[in-house]
Protein backbone atom coordinates (compact mmCIF):
# COMPACT_ATOMS: atom_id res chain seq x y z
CA UNK A 1 0.00 0.00 0.00
CA UNK A 2 2.82 2.37 0.94
CA UNK A 3 4.61 1.55 -2.35
CA UNK A 4 1.42 2.29 -4.29
CA UNK A 5 1.09 5.68 -2.59
CA UNK A 6 4.76 6.49 -3.31
CA UNK A 7 4.41 5.46 -6.96
CA UNK A 8 1.22 7.51 -7.29
CA UNK A 9 2.92 10.56 -5.80
CA UNK A 10 5.93 10.05 -8.07
CA UNK A 11 3.64 9.76 -11.13
CA UNK A 12 1.79 12.96 -10.19
CA UNK A 13 5.11 14.76 -9.67
CA UNK A 14 6.44 13.59 -13.03
CA UNK A 15 3.19 14.57 -14.73
CA UNK A 16 3.35 18.04 -13.21
CA UNK A 17 6.98 18.43 -14.23
CA UNK A 18 6.20 17.24 -17.74
CA UNK A 19 3.25 19.62 -17.96
CA UNK A 20 5.46 22.51 -16.87
CA UNK A 21 8.03 21.56 -19.49
CA UNK A 22 5.31 21.68 -22.14
CA UNK A 23 3.99 25.06 -21.05
CA UNK A 24 4.20 27.76 -23.68
CA UNK A 25 5.65 31.20 -23.09
CA UNK A 26 4.89 33.92 -25.62
CA UNK A 27 6.75 37.23 -25.85
CA UNK A 28 4.90 39.80 -27.92
CA UNK A 29 6.76 42.68 -29.55
CA UNK A 30 5.18 45.61 -31.36
CA UNK A 31 6.70 48.01 -33.88
CA UNK A 32 5.19 51.27 -35.16
CA UNK A 33 6.81 53.17 -38.02
CA UNK A 34 6.34 56.68 -39.39
CA UNK A 35 7.96 57.74 -42.64
CA UNK A 36 8.30 60.78 -44.93
CA UNK A 37 6.64 63.06 -42.37
CA UNK A 38 8.04 66.16 -44.12
CA UNK A 39 7.32 68.49 -41.23
CA UNK A 40 3.70 67.48 -40.65
CA UNK A 41 4.03 67.65 -36.88
CA UNK A 42 0.87 69.48 -35.78
CA UNK A 43 -2.62 69.76 -37.32
CA UNK A 44 -2.60 73.56 -37.26
CA UNK A 45 0.11 74.49 -39.75
CA UNK A 46 1.50 78.01 -39.01
CA UNK A 47 1.57 78.78 -42.75
CA UNK A 48 -2.03 77.78 -43.52
CA UNK A 49 -5.52 78.32 -42.20
CA UNK A 50 -6.39 74.74 -43.12
CA UNK A 51 -6.00 71.92 -40.64
CA UNK A 52 -3.58 69.24 -41.82
CA UNK A 53 -4.74 65.65 -42.04
CA UNK A 54 -2.85 63.09 -40.03
CA UNK A 55 0.28 64.63 -38.44
CA UNK A 56 2.48 63.33 -35.64
CA UNK A 57 0.17 64.84 -33.02
CA UNK A 58 -2.50 62.32 -34.10
CA UNK A 59 0.06 59.55 -34.49
CA UNK A 60 1.22 60.14 -30.92
CA UNK A 61 -2.29 59.56 -29.58
CA UNK A 62 -2.37 56.22 -31.41
CA UNK A 63 1.15 55.32 -30.24
CA UNK A 64 0.42 56.13 -26.60
CA UNK A 65 -2.62 53.82 -26.63
CA UNK A 66 -0.41 51.03 -27.98
CA UNK A 67 2.20 51.72 -25.29
CA UNK A 68 -0.41 51.16 -22.61
CA UNK A 69 -0.66 47.53 -23.73
CA UNK A 70 2.95 46.84 -24.72
CA UNK A 71 5.10 49.11 -22.53
CA UNK A 72 8.77 48.89 -23.49
CA UNK A 73 8.00 45.95 -25.80
CA UNK A 74 6.83 48.57 -28.30
CA UNK A 75 9.55 50.12 -30.46
CA UNK A 76 8.79 53.39 -32.28
CA UNK A 77 10.69 53.92 -35.53
CA UNK A 78 10.95 56.81 -37.99
CA UNK A 79 12.12 56.18 -41.53
CA UNK A 80 13.50 59.57 -42.55
CA UNK A 81 12.56 62.69 -44.52
CA UNK A 82 11.44 64.44 -41.36
CA UNK A 83 13.72 67.49 -41.63
CA UNK A 84 12.24 69.18 -44.69
CA UNK A 85 8.83 70.15 -45.98
CA UNK A 86 7.14 72.86 -43.89
CA UNK A 87 7.96 76.37 -42.63
CA UNK A 88 8.56 74.99 -39.14
CA UNK A 89 11.40 72.89 -40.57
CA UNK A 90 12.88 75.77 -42.55
CA UNK A 91 12.77 78.10 -39.56
CA UNK A 92 14.52 75.54 -37.36
CA UNK A 93 17.03 74.43 -40.01
CA UNK A 94 18.14 77.82 -41.28
CA UNK A 95 16.81 80.62 -39.04
CA UNK A 96 16.79 79.50 -35.38
CA UNK A 97 20.03 77.54 -35.68
CA UNK A 98 21.08 78.27 -32.09
CA UNK A 99 18.41 75.91 -30.71
CA UNK A 100 17.85 72.14 -30.88
CA UNK A 101 16.30 71.17 -34.18
CA UNK A 102 12.49 71.11 -33.99
CA UNK A 103 12.35 67.68 -35.66
CA UNK A 104 14.61 66.35 -32.92
CA UNK A 105 12.50 68.02 -30.23
CA UNK A 106 9.33 66.40 -31.60
CA UNK A 107 11.00 62.99 -31.87
CA UNK A 108 12.32 63.26 -28.32
CA UNK A 109 8.89 64.21 -27.02
CA UNK A 110 7.33 61.18 -28.75
CA UNK A 111 10.11 58.91 -27.43
CA UNK A 112 11.23 57.43 -30.71
CA UNK A 113 13.51 54.43 -30.19
CA UNK A 114 15.40 54.57 -33.49
CA UNK A 115 15.37 56.54 -36.76
CA UNK A 116 16.69 56.29 -40.29
CA UNK A 117 17.92 59.18 -42.42
CA UNK A 118 16.27 60.13 -45.73
CA UNK A 119 17.45 61.87 -48.88
CA UNK A 120 15.60 65.09 -48.00
CA UNK A 121 17.30 65.05 -44.60
CA UNK A 122 20.68 64.88 -46.36
CA UNK A 123 19.49 67.64 -48.70
CA UNK A 124 19.52 70.12 -45.81
CA UNK A 125 23.34 69.83 -45.67
CA UNK A 126 25.83 68.68 -43.07
CA UNK A 127 25.29 71.62 -40.72
CA UNK A 128 21.60 70.77 -40.37
CA UNK A 129 21.50 66.98 -40.45
CA UNK A 130 24.57 66.59 -38.23
CA UNK A 131 22.92 68.87 -35.63
CA UNK A 132 19.65 66.90 -35.90
CA UNK A 133 21.49 63.61 -35.31
CA UNK A 134 23.20 65.14 -32.26
CA UNK A 135 19.97 66.66 -30.89
CA UNK A 136 17.92 63.47 -31.29
CA UNK A 137 17.94 61.25 -28.18
CA UNK A 138 17.38 58.07 -30.14
CA UNK A 139 20.07 56.67 -32.45
CA UNK A 140 19.90 57.48 -36.16
CA UNK A 141 21.08 54.40 -38.08
CA UNK A 142 22.37 53.93 -41.62
CA UNK A 143 24.67 51.15 -42.79
CA UNK A 144 25.23 52.30 -46.38
CA UNK A 145 25.97 56.02 -45.81
CA UNK A 146 29.72 55.68 -45.59
CA UNK A 147 32.54 58.01 -44.59
CA UNK A 148 34.63 58.14 -47.76
CA UNK A 149 37.86 58.62 -45.81
CA UNK A 150 37.45 55.61 -43.50
CA UNK A 151 35.16 53.31 -45.49
CA UNK A 152 33.03 52.90 -42.35
CA UNK A 153 29.40 53.93 -41.80
CA UNK A 154 29.14 57.65 -41.04
CA UNK A 155 26.66 56.93 -38.24
CA UNK A 156 25.68 53.74 -36.42
CA UNK A 157 24.67 51.05 -38.94
CA UNK A 158 22.27 49.38 -36.52
CA UNK A 159 20.86 49.50 -33.00
CA UNK A 160 20.35 46.60 -30.59
CA UNK A 161 17.46 46.44 -28.14
CA UNK A 162 17.00 43.94 -25.28
CA UNK A 163 13.45 43.05 -24.32
CA UNK A 164 12.43 40.11 -22.08
CA UNK A 165 15.64 38.26 -22.82
CA UNK A 166 15.34 38.84 -26.59
CA UNK A 167 17.88 40.69 -28.70
CA UNK A 168 16.31 42.88 -31.40
CA UNK A 169 18.39 44.50 -34.14
CA UNK A 170 17.26 47.40 -36.33
CA UNK A 171 19.39 47.92 -39.45
CA UNK A 172 19.10 51.27 -41.26
CA UNK A 173 19.77 52.04 -44.92
CA UNK A 174 19.14 54.91 -47.36
CA UNK A 175 18.54 55.01 -51.10
CA UNK A 176 21.93 55.15 -52.83
CA UNK A 177 20.58 57.42 -55.61
CA UNK A 178 21.31 60.63 -53.67
CA UNK A 179 24.13 61.79 -56.01
CA UNK A 180 21.51 61.96 -58.78
CA UNK A 181 19.66 64.73 -56.94
CA UNK A 182 22.02 66.62 -54.65
CA UNK A 183 25.13 68.74 -54.96
CA UNK A 184 28.13 66.96 -53.46
CA UNK A 185 28.64 69.88 -51.05
CA UNK A 186 25.47 68.81 -49.26
CA UNK A 187 26.93 65.39 -48.42
CA UNK A 188 30.64 66.21 -48.52
CA UNK A 189 32.85 63.29 -47.53
CA UNK A 190 30.08 60.70 -47.85
CA UNK A 191 29.19 57.98 -50.33
CA UNK A 192 26.07 55.86 -50.59
CA UNK A 193 26.55 52.17 -51.24
CA UNK A 194 24.32 49.62 -52.94
CA UNK A 195 21.75 48.16 -50.56
CA UNK A 196 21.74 44.40 -51.24
CA UNK A 197 25.46 43.79 -50.67
CA UNK A 198 25.40 46.14 -47.68
CA UNK A 199 22.51 44.23 -46.12
CA UNK A 200 24.24 40.89 -46.74
CA UNK A 201 27.42 42.05 -45.00
CA UNK A 202 25.63 43.39 -41.93
CA UNK A 203 23.18 40.49 -41.70
CA UNK A 204 26.09 38.15 -41.01
CA UNK A 205 27.14 40.35 -38.13
CA UNK A 206 23.61 40.64 -36.74
CA UNK A 207 22.69 36.95 -36.93
CA UNK A 208 26.05 35.24 -36.42
CA UNK A 209 28.08 37.63 -34.27
CA UNK A 210 25.37 39.52 -32.35
CA UNK A 211 23.03 36.48 -32.29
CA UNK A 212 19.98 38.71 -32.75
CA UNK A 213 16.64 36.97 -32.23
CA UNK A 214 14.78 39.51 -34.39
CA UNK A 215 16.12 41.62 -37.28
CA UNK A 216 14.17 44.63 -38.54
CA UNK A 217 15.02 46.61 -41.68
CA UNK A 218 14.45 50.38 -41.62
CA UNK A 219 15.05 51.54 -45.20
CA UNK A 220 14.54 54.94 -46.76
CA UNK A 221 14.08 53.39 -50.18
CA UNK A 222 10.95 52.45 -52.12
CA UNK A 223 9.83 49.00 -53.19
CA UNK A 224 11.41 48.48 -56.64
CA UNK A 225 12.94 50.48 -59.48
CA UNK A 226 13.14 54.25 -59.58
CA UNK A 227 16.53 55.30 -60.92
CA UNK A 228 18.36 52.14 -62.00
CA UNK A 229 22.07 52.17 -62.86
CA UNK A 230 24.62 49.35 -63.28
CA UNK A 231 25.69 50.06 -59.68
CA UNK A 232 22.39 50.32 -57.79
CA UNK A 233 18.62 50.76 -57.72
CA UNK A 234 16.99 53.79 -56.11
CA UNK A 235 14.12 51.67 -54.73
CA UNK A 236 15.43 48.32 -53.51
CA UNK A 237 13.48 47.40 -50.37
CA UNK A 238 11.90 44.37 -52.05
CA UNK A 239 15.19 43.30 -53.63
CA UNK A 240 16.71 43.15 -50.15
CA UNK A 241 13.70 41.20 -48.85
CA UNK A 242 14.04 38.74 -51.75
CA UNK A 243 17.81 38.27 -51.73
CA UNK A 244 19.00 38.70 -48.13
CA UNK A 245 17.75 36.02 -45.71
CA UNK A 246 17.35 37.00 -42.08
CA UNK A 247 14.88 39.89 -41.97
CA UNK A 248 11.67 39.44 -39.97
CA UNK A 249 10.11 42.75 -41.07
CA UNK A 250 11.26 45.48 -43.44
CA UNK A 251 9.82 48.94 -42.79
CA UNK A 252 10.45 51.28 -45.67
CA UNK A 253 9.42 54.57 -47.28
CA UNK A 254 10.63 57.25 -49.72
CA UNK A 255 8.17 56.53 -52.56
CA UNK A 256 5.15 58.14 -50.80
CA UNK A 257 2.96 55.10 -51.48
CA UNK A 258 1.22 52.65 -49.15
CA UNK A 259 2.61 49.11 -49.26
CA UNK A 260 1.72 46.10 -47.11
CA UNK A 261 3.10 43.01 -48.79
CA UNK A 262 4.65 39.65 -48.04
CA UNK A 263 7.80 39.13 -50.13
CA UNK A 264 9.31 35.67 -50.54
CA UNK A 265 13.01 35.42 -49.78
CA UNK A 266 15.42 33.04 -51.53
CA UNK A 267 15.45 30.88 -48.38
CA UNK A 268 11.71 30.27 -48.75
CA UNK A 269 10.63 32.49 -45.86
CA UNK A 270 8.09 35.28 -46.25
CA UNK A 271 9.17 38.78 -45.20
CA UNK A 272 6.57 41.36 -44.17
CA UNK A 273 7.25 44.70 -45.94
CA UNK A 274 5.37 47.81 -44.79
CA UNK A 275 5.40 51.42 -46.05
CA UNK A 276 2.95 53.93 -44.49
CA UNK A 277 3.37 56.48 -47.31
CA UNK A 278 3.86 60.14 -46.34
CA UNK A 279 2.80 63.19 -44.32
CA UNK A 280 1.97 61.21 -41.15
CA UNK A 281 -1.45 60.25 -42.47
CA UNK A 282 -0.76 56.57 -41.72
CA UNK A 283 1.52 54.47 -39.59
CA UNK A 284 2.89 50.99 -40.23
CA UNK A 285 1.99 48.77 -37.27
CA UNK A 286 3.37 45.25 -36.81
CA UNK A 287 3.68 42.59 -34.12
CA UNK A 288 5.99 39.65 -33.63
CA UNK A 289 4.93 36.91 -31.22
CA UNK A 290 7.83 34.71 -30.13
CA UNK A 291 6.52 31.36 -28.82
CA UNK A 292 8.82 29.31 -26.57
CA UNK A 293 8.36 25.69 -25.47
CA UNK A 294 10.72 24.13 -22.97
CA UNK A 295 12.89 27.24 -23.18
CA UNK A 296 13.37 26.95 -26.93
CA UNK A 297 11.83 29.08 -29.68
CA UNK A 298 9.16 26.96 -31.37
CA UNK A 299 7.28 29.54 -33.41
CA UNK A 300 7.58 33.13 -34.61
CA UNK A 301 4.35 34.79 -35.75
CA UNK A 302 4.62 38.07 -37.70
CA UNK A 303 1.63 40.27 -38.51
CA UNK A 304 1.24 43.84 -39.62
CA UNK A 305 -0.63 46.44 -41.63
CA UNK A 306 -0.74 50.10 -42.54
CA UNK A 307 -3.21 52.02 -40.36
CA UNK A 308 -4.82 55.37 -41.21
CA UNK A 309 -4.65 57.86 -38.37
CA UNK A 310 -6.61 60.57 -40.17
CA UNK A 311 -9.51 60.22 -37.70
CA UNK A 312 -7.36 59.72 -34.62
CA UNK A 313 -7.82 62.36 -31.88
CA UNK A 314 -5.09 64.97 -31.58
CA UNK A 315 -2.70 64.67 -28.66
CA UNK A 316 -3.60 68.04 -27.13
CA UNK A 317 -0.82 67.83 -24.54
CA UNK A 318 1.73 67.55 -27.34
CA UNK A 319 0.21 70.52 -29.18
CA UNK A 320 0.24 72.61 -25.99
CA UNK A 321 3.86 71.65 -25.27
CA UNK A 322 5.03 73.01 -28.63
CA UNK A 323 2.67 75.99 -28.83
CA UNK A 324 5.35 78.60 -27.92
CA UNK A 325 7.54 77.40 -30.79
CA UNK A 326 4.63 77.27 -33.23
CA UNK A 327 3.56 80.79 -32.23
CA UNK A 328 7.08 82.05 -32.87
CA UNK A 329 7.13 80.44 -36.31
CA UNK A 330 3.70 81.90 -37.01
CA UNK A 331 5.16 85.38 -36.60
CA UNK A 332 7.90 84.43 -39.08
CA UNK A 333 5.52 83.06 -41.74
CA UNK A 334 3.07 85.95 -41.40
CA UNK A 335 5.73 88.46 -42.42
CA UNK A 336 4.41 90.31 -45.52
CA UNK A 337 6.36 89.76 -48.73
CA UNK A 338 4.22 91.44 -51.40
CA UNK A 339 0.86 91.31 -53.06
CA UNK A 340 -0.67 89.21 -55.87
CA UNK A 341 -3.33 90.95 -57.94
CA UNK A 342 -4.83 87.64 -59.10
CA UNK A 343 -4.88 84.09 -57.80
CA UNK A 344 -3.04 81.17 -59.38
CA UNK A 345 -3.09 77.39 -58.96
CA UNK A 346 -0.21 74.98 -59.51
CA UNK A 347 -2.38 72.31 -61.19
CA UNK A 348 -3.06 74.63 -64.16
CA UNK A 349 0.48 73.88 -65.30
CA UNK A 350 -0.45 70.28 -66.19
CA UNK A 351 -2.76 71.48 -68.98
CA UNK A 352 -0.61 74.09 -70.70
CA UNK A 353 1.11 77.41 -69.95
CA UNK A 354 -0.15 78.77 -66.63
CA UNK A 355 0.36 81.83 -64.42
CA UNK A 356 1.78 79.70 -61.57
CA UNK A 357 4.43 77.88 -63.61
CA UNK A 358 5.27 80.90 -65.78
CA UNK A 359 5.68 83.16 -62.77
CA UNK A 360 8.51 80.94 -61.54
CA UNK A 361 9.91 80.64 -65.07
CA UNK A 362 10.00 84.41 -65.47
CA UNK A 363 11.59 85.07 -62.10
CA UNK A 364 14.23 82.41 -62.77
CA UNK A 365 15.08 84.13 -66.08
CA UNK A 366 15.08 87.58 -64.50
CA UNK A 367 17.23 86.61 -61.53
CA UNK A 368 19.90 84.82 -63.60
CA UNK A 369 19.75 86.39 -67.07
CA UNK A 370 19.55 82.92 -68.64
CA UNK A 371 18.20 82.32 -72.15
CA UNK A 372 15.87 79.42 -71.29
CA UNK A 373 14.13 78.25 -68.10
CA UNK A 374 13.03 74.74 -67.10
CA UNK A 375 10.38 74.33 -64.40
CA UNK A 376 7.81 71.72 -63.39
CA UNK A 377 4.66 71.86 -61.23
CA UNK A 378 5.84 70.73 -57.79
CA UNK A 379 2.34 70.32 -56.37
CA UNK A 380 -1.13 69.49 -57.61
CA UNK A 381 -2.80 71.32 -54.73
CA UNK A 382 -0.86 74.56 -54.14
CA UNK A 383 -2.83 77.78 -54.62
CA UNK A 384 -1.65 81.37 -54.17
CA UNK A 385 -4.77 83.51 -53.61
CA UNK A 386 -5.12 87.09 -54.70
CA UNK A 387 -4.17 89.54 -51.99
CA UNK A 388 -1.25 89.93 -49.58
CA UNK A 389 1.51 87.36 -49.88
CA UNK A 390 3.36 86.25 -46.76
CA UNK A 391 6.53 84.32 -46.13
CA UNK A 392 4.31 81.30 -45.45
CA UNK A 393 2.76 81.55 -48.92
CA UNK A 394 6.24 81.14 -50.37
CA UNK A 395 6.24 77.53 -49.15
CA UNK A 396 3.16 76.89 -51.32
CA UNK A 397 4.78 78.68 -54.24
CA UNK A 398 7.98 76.66 -53.89
CA UNK A 399 7.94 73.78 -51.37
CA UNK A 400 11.55 72.55 -51.61
CA UNK A 401 14.94 73.91 -50.57
CA UNK A 402 16.38 73.66 -54.09
CA UNK A 403 19.12 76.00 -55.20
CA UNK A 404 19.10 77.87 -58.49
CA UNK A 405 21.42 76.52 -61.23
CA UNK A 406 22.38 77.76 -64.69
CA UNK A 407 23.86 75.18 -67.10
CA UNK A 408 25.16 75.43 -70.64
CA UNK A 409 23.13 73.22 -73.00
CA UNK A 410 23.00 72.91 -76.75
CA UNK A 411 19.74 73.49 -78.57
CA UNK A 412 19.52 69.77 -79.29
CA UNK A 413 19.96 68.95 -75.58
CA UNK A 414 17.19 71.43 -74.70
CA UNK A 415 14.82 69.75 -77.17
CA UNK A 416 15.72 66.22 -76.02
CA UNK A 417 15.24 67.25 -72.37
CA UNK A 418 11.76 68.49 -73.22
CA UNK A 419 11.00 65.40 -75.33
CA UNK A 420 11.55 63.15 -72.31
CA UNK A 421 9.52 65.47 -70.08
CA UNK A 422 6.49 65.44 -72.38
CA UNK A 423 6.85 61.69 -73.00
CA UNK A 424 6.39 61.25 -69.23
CA UNK A 425 3.55 63.76 -69.19
CA UNK A 426 1.33 63.32 -72.26
CA UNK A 427 -0.28 60.56 -74.27
CA UNK A 428 0.17 59.83 -77.97
CA UNK A 429 -3.33 60.47 -79.32
CA UNK A 430 -4.58 58.30 -82.19
CA UNK A 431 -8.10 59.78 -82.20
CA UNK A 432 -9.90 62.82 -80.84
CA UNK A 433 -11.46 60.61 -78.15
CA UNK A 434 -8.10 59.66 -76.59
CA UNK A 435 -6.63 61.07 -73.39
CA UNK A 436 -4.29 64.00 -73.89
CA UNK A 437 -2.37 63.16 -70.69
CA UNK A 438 -0.82 59.94 -69.43
CA UNK A 439 -3.35 59.03 -66.75
CA UNK A 440 -3.34 56.06 -64.41
CA UNK A 441 -6.36 56.12 -62.14
CA UNK A 442 -4.92 53.87 -59.45
CA UNK A 443 -2.26 56.49 -58.63
CA UNK A 444 -4.80 59.09 -57.45
CA UNK A 445 -3.83 58.47 -53.83
CA UNK A 446 -0.13 58.70 -54.66
CA UNK A 447 1.11 62.12 -53.54
CA UNK A 448 3.77 62.22 -56.28
CA UNK A 449 1.53 61.11 -59.20
CA UNK A 450 -1.98 62.31 -58.30
CA UNK A 451 -3.64 60.25 -61.04
CA UNK A 452 -0.84 60.55 -63.59
CA UNK A 453 1.23 57.59 -64.71
CA UNK A 454 4.53 59.29 -63.82
CA UNK A 455 5.95 61.64 -61.19
CA UNK A 456 4.49 65.10 -61.78
CA UNK A 457 7.60 66.93 -60.56
CA UNK A 458 9.35 65.74 -63.72
CA UNK A 459 6.88 67.49 -66.07
CA UNK A 460 9.24 70.27 -67.18
CA UNK A 461 8.02 72.99 -69.49
CA UNK A 462 10.24 75.78 -70.79
CA UNK A 463 10.21 79.57 -71.04
CA UNK A 464 12.44 81.71 -73.24
CA UNK A 465 11.58 79.61 -76.30
CA UNK A 466 8.42 79.26 -78.38
CA UNK A 467 7.47 75.68 -79.19
CA UNK A 468 4.69 73.22 -79.95
CA UNK A 469 3.96 69.79 -78.46
CA UNK A 470 2.22 67.58 -81.01
CA UNK A 471 0.10 65.01 -79.17
CA UNK A 472 -0.26 62.86 -82.32
CA UNK A 473 3.49 62.29 -82.71
CA UNK A 474 5.33 59.30 -81.22
CA UNK A 475 7.57 59.62 -78.18
CA UNK A 476 10.78 61.49 -78.90
CA UNK A 477 9.20 63.44 -81.75
CA UNK A 478 6.56 65.59 -80.04
CA UNK A 479 8.47 68.84 -79.45
CA UNK A 480 9.08 71.39 -82.23
CA UNK A 481 11.00 74.50 -81.14
CA UNK A 482 10.12 77.48 -83.32
CA UNK A 483 12.33 80.33 -82.05
CA UNK A 484 13.62 82.07 -78.96
CA UNK A 485 10.83 84.10 -77.40
CA UNK A 486 12.68 87.37 -78.04
CA UNK A 487 12.48 86.68 -81.78
CA UNK A 488 15.99 85.33 -82.34
CA UNK A 489 16.30 82.08 -84.29
CA UNK A 490 16.80 78.89 -82.30
CA UNK A 491 19.51 76.47 -83.42
CA UNK A 492 20.11 72.92 -82.21
CA UNK A 493 23.89 73.39 -82.61
CA UNK A 494 24.13 76.64 -80.64
CA UNK A 495 24.74 76.73 -76.88
CA UNK A 496 22.36 78.44 -74.46
CA UNK A 497 22.28 79.33 -70.77
CA UNK A 498 19.47 77.32 -69.15
CA UNK A 499 18.20 78.00 -65.62
CA UNK A 500 16.63 75.25 -63.49
CA UNK A 501 16.52 74.08 -59.89
CA UNK A 502 19.40 72.13 -58.35
CA UNK A 503 17.42 68.89 -58.25
CA UNK A 504 17.18 68.96 -62.02
CA UNK A 505 20.69 70.35 -62.51
CA UNK A 506 22.22 67.52 -60.48
CA UNK A 507 20.47 64.95 -62.68
CA UNK A 508 17.16 64.53 -60.82
CA UNK A 509 14.47 62.87 -62.90
CA UNK A 510 17.13 61.86 -65.46
CA UNK A 511 15.84 64.50 -67.92
CA UNK A 512 19.37 65.82 -68.46
CA UNK A 513 21.04 62.41 -68.48
CA UNK A 514 18.68 59.87 -70.05
CA UNK A 515 16.72 62.61 -71.85
CA UNK A 516 19.27 65.14 -73.10
CA UNK A 517 22.01 62.50 -73.23
CA UNK A 518 24.54 64.24 -70.97
CA UNK A 519 26.78 61.92 -68.94
CA UNK A 520 26.11 62.21 -65.20
CA UNK A 521 29.75 62.98 -64.42
CA UNK A 522 29.72 65.77 -67.04
CA UNK A 523 26.93 67.75 -65.36
CA UNK A 524 29.17 69.59 -62.84
CA UNK A 525 31.28 71.02 -65.69
CA UNK A 526 28.10 72.34 -67.35
CA UNK A 527 27.10 74.41 -64.30
CA UNK A 528 28.09 78.07 -64.74
CA UNK A 529 26.10 79.46 -61.79
CA UNK A 530 24.66 78.10 -58.58
CA UNK A 531 23.01 80.16 -55.89
CA UNK A 532 24.21 80.27 -52.31
CA UNK A 533 20.71 80.10 -50.85
CA UNK A 534 17.53 78.25 -51.80
CA UNK A 535 15.36 79.29 -54.72
CA UNK A 536 12.47 80.18 -52.42
CA UNK A 537 14.63 82.87 -50.80
CA UNK A 538 15.31 84.55 -54.15
CA UNK A 539 11.69 84.31 -55.25
CA UNK A 540 10.58 86.01 -52.02
CA UNK A 541 13.27 88.64 -52.42
CA UNK A 542 12.15 89.44 -55.96
CA UNK A 543 8.44 89.59 -55.02
CA UNK A 544 9.32 91.93 -52.17
CA UNK A 545 11.24 94.16 -54.58
CA UNK A 546 8.32 94.18 -57.05
CA UNK A 547 5.74 94.89 -54.34
CA UNK A 548 2.66 94.13 -56.43
CA UNK A 549 2.56 91.18 -58.83
CA UNK A 550 0.01 90.34 -61.51
CA UNK A 551 1.06 86.94 -62.91
CA UNK A 552 0.41 86.41 -66.61
CA UNK A 553 0.58 83.44 -68.95
CA UNK A 554 3.55 83.53 -71.33
CA UNK A 555 1.66 81.54 -73.98
CA UNK A 556 5.03 80.59 -75.49
CA UNK A 557 4.06 76.96 -76.07
CA UNK A 558 0.93 74.97 -76.86
CA UNK A 559 -0.44 71.47 -77.35
CA UNK A 560 -1.39 70.69 -80.96
CA UNK A 561 -3.51 69.84 -82.86
CA UNK A 562 -5.70 72.21 -80.89
CA UNK A 563 -9.02 70.79 -82.10
CA UNK A 564 -8.04 67.47 -80.48
CA UNK A 565 -6.00 68.79 -77.56
CA UNK A 566 -8.40 71.36 -76.11
CA UNK A 567 -11.44 69.08 -75.48
CA UNK A 568 -9.19 66.17 -74.44
CA UNK A 569 -7.46 68.32 -71.84
CA UNK A 570 -10.83 69.47 -70.51
CA UNK A 571 -11.98 65.85 -70.16
CA UNK A 572 -8.73 64.88 -68.43
CA UNK A 573 -8.96 67.81 -66.03
CA UNK A 574 -12.45 66.73 -65.01
CA UNK A 575 -11.27 63.16 -64.56
CA UNK A 576 -8.24 64.13 -62.47
CA UNK A 577 -9.56 67.03 -60.40
CA UNK A 578 -13.36 67.05 -60.83
CA UNK A 579 -13.27 70.54 -62.34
Amino acid sequence: MKLQIILSALFLSMSATNAMAQEERTISLRFIETSDVHGRFFPNDPSSSKEQRGTLARANHYINKAREAYGDRLLLLDNGDILQGKPLNYWSNFVATDRPNIAAQVMNYMRYDVAAIGNHDVETGHAVFDRWIKDTHCPVVCANMVNRATGQPYISPYKLFYRDGLKIAVLGMITPAIPNWLNEKQYEGLEFREMISTAQAWMYRLRVVELADVVIGLFHSGDLGGIVTPEYEEDAAYRVAQQVPGFDIIFFGHDHRVHQDWVQCVDGNQVLCLDPSCFAQNVADATIDMVFRDGHLSDKRVNGRVVSIAQEPVDEQMVAHFKPVVDEVKQYVERPVGRFESSMAARDGFFGPSPFTDFIHNLQLKITGADVSFNAPLSATAVIPAGPVTQGDMFNLYPYENQLYVLRLTGEEIRRHLEMSYDLWVNTMTSAADHALLIEQQTKGDQQRMGFKNMTFNFDSAAGIDYEVDLTKPNGQKVRILRLSDGRPFSEIDTYKVVMNSYRGNGGGELLTRGAGIAKDELPSRIIYQSDLDLRHYLAQEIERMGSVNPKVNANWRFVPEDWARPALQRDRQLLFRE
